[in-house]
């Protein structure tokens, strides 16, 4: 067995449900308050050394959640996405306590490096209550998450960094519908994608945690909606990719170490920005939350969609 080979089983064999849950296990710095709540939490290292946006996402999620009272649960999320964060340095969450009332909490996150805001993020919490109720129905036809190939049987094959870390080190098993856009594009070119995902490990059982998780792992995929419709994959040459801002909401409980599906559509692209939307169910069909998100797709100047296309289909 060569170096590389035991390295890789190394990889395949460590379960990294547990840097997730270190990294929502964020330490408040005591002292530290003016009209700011201050927290500190670690950064998972990236191939890349850009933090994930998930990441800072769930973060300040679990910051905002620390400075509500017990009972009152997270229900929408809005962020923005101001620079890119180091993946190498910790990351300084400051909340605002903006208002307490008697059913709604609001919270406003900033999350610093470097004494700059990387992340500015506003949630809204909601204590327990009764009304009408709907959902959107799960789509059907979806073949079932064993029998399709996980990341790691894509991509397991490659020696290369960032190969490596998304089949062994993301923290959730994600496994597509259509075929994935890791290093080609084939199939229809339709704005919509869909994944089944979980976490490879078993959860805490509280329930703030798995909703932060969900927000960790609703970016990793949703921008590929857009991706698919233009006949391009994760390694079209010259192609730039990065989340500006990012919505969700929470409808129902959720457990994100049981499979959920992730349907994803995008109903606009257009100046360098493209529109894409989610809805994630759990297995019984229950619709658990809505995601939204703009993000930059920049492809090389004057190249046309067609070429980018026909360039990831050869890669």
């Amino acid at each position: 067995m060569t170096e590389a080979e035991a390295g890789l089983q190394g990889l395949r064999a460590q379960d990294p449900t547990s840097s997730l849950i270190e990294l929502l296990d964020l330490g408040e710095l005591q002292g530290a308050r003016t009209d700011e709540d201050i927290f500190m939490g670690p950064s998972q290292k990236q191939p890349r050394h850009r933090v994930f946006g998930g990441q800072v996402l769930a973060q300040s999620l679990i910051a905002a959640m620390r400075t509500v009272e017990e009972g009152r649960s997270v229900h929408s999320m809005h962020g923005y996405f101001l620079r890119p964060g180091d993946a190498n340095e910790p990351i300084t969450f400051g909340v605002q306590r903006l208002r307490d009332g008697r059913s709604f909490s609001a919270r406003q996150v900033h999350a610093y490096q470097e004494g700059k805001p990387i992340l500015s993020m506003i949630a809204s919490f909601q204590t327990p209550d009764e009304g009408i109720e709907h959902q959107s129905v799960m789509p059907s036809g979806i073949p079932d998450p064993e029998s399709l190939p996980s990341t790691a049987d894509l991509l397991g094959k490659f020696d290369h960094p960032v190969a490596r870390h998304w089949a062994y080190e993301r923290p959730f098993d994600i496994r597509h519908v259509a075929p994935a856009l890791y290093v080609s594009a084939t199939g229809d070119k339709e704005a919509r994608n869909a994944v089944w995902m979980k976490t490879f490990g078993p959860m805490p059982d509280d329930p703030d945690v798995h909703r932060a998780a969900l927000a960790f792992a609703s970016d990793y995929t949703l921008l590929e909606s857009i991706l698919r419709k233009h006949g391009m994959s994760w390694i079209t040459p010259g192609m730039n990719v990065a989340s500006l801002d990012h919505a969700m909401w929470w409808h129902r409980p959720v457990r994100v170490d049981e499979w959920l599906l992730y349907v994803q559509e995008s109903p606009s692209a257009q100046g360098a920005r493209g529109l894409a939307t989610g809805k994630i169910f759990n297995r019984e069909g229950l619709h658990v939350a809505t995601v939204a998100q703009e993000g930059m797709i920049r492809v090389p100047t004057g190249l046309p969609n067609e070429v980018a296309g026909a360039a990831a289909s050869r890669s």
